[in-house]
């Protein structure tokens, strides 16, 4: 098994703006699985909000190196309780591996990796599209630029909330979404949740702060005229059970949890306890997107917009077009990197510079 990496740093079709800031660009880090001929690939972004930065991603890897160089490209749950100790506290690098490794055992197998998770690809649902926070004429113009899209979530956060979806409502049918990035208080939930209900919302995301007190979130969860998902306040396989009885369901993001190995059981703990389940994801690649995907048939929501965020891509893999999965023709998690793309937007690994 060898085991390389790539720095690259990917430009984004429109500024993204959420509650806690904007950005132009999404700095990533490939990790890539060779054994036997075949190649695996798995993401990691960078993230501020979660301190994450590509230059430690890289020298933090260099030091699993020989527990990962040592997989047999095959038992890829062994791999990930192997590495879980060895990078404690960094979910986003064990993603970046444990996905490379299921998509590289796919490959190895000549199968999907949600055929090889024991999924079958049926009744999936459609993925909605993000408008991020900005003056509500360019979101509207965003909205309309993805016209065919049947769901939107939108960004929230701001003091004109209400305003911002009810202006996007004037020019859609669509399904929408909202997410408020642990911007809003208790009080402003369970108010926004009636008038955003009037406007054919469907559920909200992570209103309050994760550090909320419970009680808080149980008396959201208990007004609230809609749903409410769990998106910060749901990380690791350990919180799914605490979110019981204070969400309406969770979010899961590869990055946060630490892979597919780990989402799987979140999704499947979520489900025996009633709560609705979503895969979301960071803005990223088609790696990334790709990834997440597998895991579409244990999903009542969707979340897969990242790559269509971008103006530029380094893989080919699953597309998500007008809001519908398509999956690649290739195993695994169906990537297959783009070298000449690779080179464009890559960055100087930390000892280069």
């Amino acid at each position: 098994m060898k085991l390389l990496t790539h720095c690259v740093e990917l430009p984004l079709e429109h500024p993204f703006t959420i509650a806690r800031g904007t950005r132009h660009v999404q700095r990533s880090l490939i990790v890539e699985l060779q054994h036997d001929g075949l190649c695996g690939y798995g993401e990691a972004t960078e993230h501020a909000y979660y301190g994450v930065r590509v230059e430690e991603m890289v020298k933090r890897i260099d030091r699993c190196r020989a527990t990962v160089e040592a997989f047999d490209g095959r038992n890829v749950e062994t791999l990930w309780d192997c590495l879980r100790p060895q990078l404690e506290g960094e979910m986003f690098l064990l993603a970046a591996i444990d996905c490379a490794a299921h998509d590289l055992a796919g490959k190895l197998a000549g199968r999907p990796s949600f055929e090889t998770l024991g999924l079958a690809w049926e009744n999936i649902p459609a993925s909605s599209f993000t408008i991020g926070i900005d003056e509500i004429e360019r979101m509207v113009e965003k909205m309309e630029q993805r016209s065919e899209w049947p769901i939107y979530k939108i960004k929230l956060g701001t003091d004109r909330d209400i305003e911002i979806v009810r202006r996007l409502r004037e020019h859609t049918a669509a399904t929408l979404r909202v997410d408020a990035n642990c911007g809003w208080s208790a009080e402003e939930t369970i108010e926004n949740s009636a008038a955003l209900r009037e406007m054919g919302v469907e559920l909200i995301e992570q209103p309050l702060p994760a550090d909320a007190p419970d009680e808080d979130h149980r008396r959201v969860f208990t007004a609230s005229a809609l749903p409410i998902i769990a998106d910060e306040s749901c990380l690791v396989s350990a919180d799914v059970g605490a979110c019981e009885g204070l969400f309406h369901g969770i979010n899961v993001k590869l990055s946060k949890c630490g892979g597919i190995t780990p989402g799987y059981r979140m999704l499947k703990a979520a489900r025996q306890l009633g709560l609705k389940t979503m895969v979301g994801c960071m803005v990223e690649s088609t790696v990334g997107i790709s990834a997440a995907a597998q895991l579409s048939p244990l999903l009542d929501y969707v979340d897969l917009d990242g790559a269509e965020l971008l103006s530029g891509d380094v893989a080919r893999g699953v597309k998500v077009e007008n809001g519908r999965i398509r999956l690649a023709e290739r195993a695994g998690n169906g990537v297959e990197l783009i070298a000449e793309k690779v080179a464009q937007y890559g960055l100087p690994r930390p000892s280069d510079q």
